[in-house]
């Protein structure tokens, strides 16, 4: 075994090598050297040229064949490198750099913190809007500085003129006055307390009162409406109303500067402006298809303004105002009926509470004039009407007529007038006035039309109501 450790030590005795091989279960001849294999390099058994005994034969050849050494220790010759001074002072600087830098870091974070709100009031400093008010110099708002030598108003002056002449008008369904059901304009005419208006503004059985522009509230009482025209009259007692002063509209001229004042959507005393685009324009109202005078103008003419004053730049009132005079095509075309045409019928219905000498029918009607109102028309029945048929579609009949004790129904049609067809509202009133009057019996041609086409004709004969309701 000594000589097993020997020869694994590196100890091999210098001596002559043998190339026999050594079989298994040979017997090995004493103080001989055998050369075991050619990959021993001339190594020896052991140094004392004896053969081991069979257990230390057995260790040799579990050596030779199944035993590997333990790998030599690569780093047991090498020598830990101690740090020299120089390397301990590079690291301890760069530790030092590092710990500088985290200061300086914080340092500066928390100065910033601390500054901010100086910095911000800088900044605002440096970026400070200046802004300049000024009042009007004085005596700007002078009345008199808005009119000339000749009276001729600035905008500004001629609202200021007429403000106190305009007022709103409410209308309500009950006497407790608590269910509104529409509000309009108007304009004093005179001290005593009467105000033109249109007439669609009032209700016949309602119930009306006036807020003035000094924030005062009047009852109000109908004095005569004539729905034809759209003109109307109410009164207020016991108030110190101012009235407005009534120009000559026929002096009116294309390109005259105006005003329109009035209250639309309940806005008191609204000013709009512009000019008078046409004069003497016959416009028909959309909901009587009566024909009028009118100034047409491009102020801005709303609902709320109906009953209110078209005013020229003298603060002179040349038109009233009406939203049923209107063009429902265009924008920018709004008609005032002249004050001249309005005038004699103002002063007939404060005398008369109506207009006289005119008959009423007692129907509200679409004729057939154009094709917008055919479409009405179809849109109203719900179906196309036939090509080749013409007349007056009768939207409603009034119950207190005699017509309404004929067999015309509200849905049929007018379609002749003694003999002669009619297709609009001009051929009816123009068929009636030429041969009638208020009292006469008038005898016309009427027709149904169903869905399908089929029109059935048939007579009736009404009698001409006098016309002192105002109504159409």
């Amino acid at each position: 075994m000594d000589d097993i450790e020997n020869y694994t030590s590196g100890n091999v005795p210098e001596q002559e090598t043998q190339n026999t091989p050594i079989q298994d279960n040979q017997d090995i001849p004493q103080n001989e050297t055998v050369d075991i294999d050619s990959t021993v390099n001339d190594n020896t058994i052991n140094n004392n040229n004896t053969v081991p005994d069979n257990n230390s034969y057995t260790a040799y050849q579990d050596f030779m064949y199944g035993y590997e050494p333990p790998a030599p220790d690569i780093n047991s010759g090498i020598r830990k490198r101690k740090n020299t001074s120089g390397e301990k002072f590079i690291i301890f600087l760069f530790i030092a750099i590092i710990l500088l830098a985290v200061g300086l870091s914080i340092y500066g974070i928390t100065t910033d913190i601390y500054n901010s709100q100086k910095v911000i009031d800088d900044i605002k400093q440096q970026h400070h809007v200046v802004m300049y008010k000024q009042t009007k110099p004085n005596g700007a708002n002078d009345l008199s500085n808005f009119v000339d030598e000749n009276g001729k108003y600035t905008i500004e002056g001629v609202s200021a003129y007429v403000k106190n002449s305009i007022v709103e008008i409410y209308t309500y369904t009950d006497k407790t006055r608590r269910q509104m059901s529409g509000t309009g304009s108007g304009v004093v005419i005179s001290e005593d307390g009467y105000i033109v208006t249109n007439a669609h503004v009032l209700n016949a059985d309602g119930f009306h009162a006036i807020h003035t522009a000094d924030d005062k509230v009047y009852d109000a009482r109908i004095i005569g409406r004539d729905s034809k025209t759209d003109i109307a009259v109410i009164k207020v007692d016991n108030a110190n109303l101012v009235p407005a002063v009534l120009g000559n509209s026929d002096e009116a001229i294309v390109g005259e500067q105006v005003i329109a004042v009035g209250n639309p959507a309940g806005l008191s005393n609204t000013v709009t402006d512009g000019i008078i685009s046409a004069v003497n324009r016959k416009i028909r109202s959309d909901s009587t298809g009566f024909e009028m005078n009118c100034i047409q103008t491009n102020a801005d003419i709303s609902p709320g303004n109906s009953g209110g004053a078209l005013v020229n730049m003298y603060g002179q009132v040349i038109g009233i105002t009406s939203s049923k005079y209107v063009s429902s095509s265009f924008e920018g075309l709004g008609f005032a009926i002249t004050i001249n045409d309005a005038l004699p019928i103002i002063e007939e219905l404060i005398d008369t509470g109506f207009v006289g000498g005119r008959f009423r029918i007692g129907i509200q009607l679409i004729d057939m004039a154009s094709e917008e109102k055919i479409i009405m028309i179809e849109s109203e029945l719900g179906f196309e009407i036939p090509e080749d048929f013409g007349g007056v579609y009768i939207d409603a009949i009034s119950e207190d007529c005699d017509i309404a004790n004929t067999d015309l129904k509200a849905g049929d049609f007018i379609t002749e007038i003694d003999g002669t067809p009619i297709m609009t509202y001009d051929e009816l009133y123009d068929n009636i006035s030429s041969k009638y009057g208020a009292g006469d019996t008038v005898p016309a041609k009427c027709a149904h039309v169903e869905k399908n086409g089929k029109v059935t004709y048939y007579d009736i004969k009404f009698k001409l109501m006098e016309d002192t309701s105002g109504d159409y």
